[in-house]
């Protein structure tokens, strides 16, 4: 059995698994960011975040961490949260 190769979410440094090239869908596509939030996450990180920064700054945690820079969390986008993946936007109102 082969293991997964071991990812570093470059907010919090810890390891994970970016489930996004295997066979189901990524877990992260469960968690709904603004496309605000996700263009704003693209500009400070290359790849994929972790679960646990994702799910924090849905709920409203600072972009960078020990910052109080929190940014617009709106529950809009859906699609892979990839911060250099391009996402669904918020539909118009």
């Amino acid at each position: 059995m082969q293991v997964p190769p071991v990812d570093r979410c470059p907010r919090c440094g810890g390891d994970f698994h970016c489930g996004i090239g295997g066979d189901a869908p990524c877990a992260c596509t469960g968690i709904r960011l603004s496309a605000a939030l996700q263009a704003q996450l693209r500009a400070h990180f290359d790849g994929c975040l972790c679960l646990r920064c994702l799910a924090a700054l849905a709920a409203g945690a600072p972009v960078l961490p020990g910052t109080g820079d929190s940014l617009d969390r709106g529950a809009g986008g859906a699609s892979h949260n990839r911060p250099s993946a391009t996402t669904a936007e918020d539909p118009a109102p």
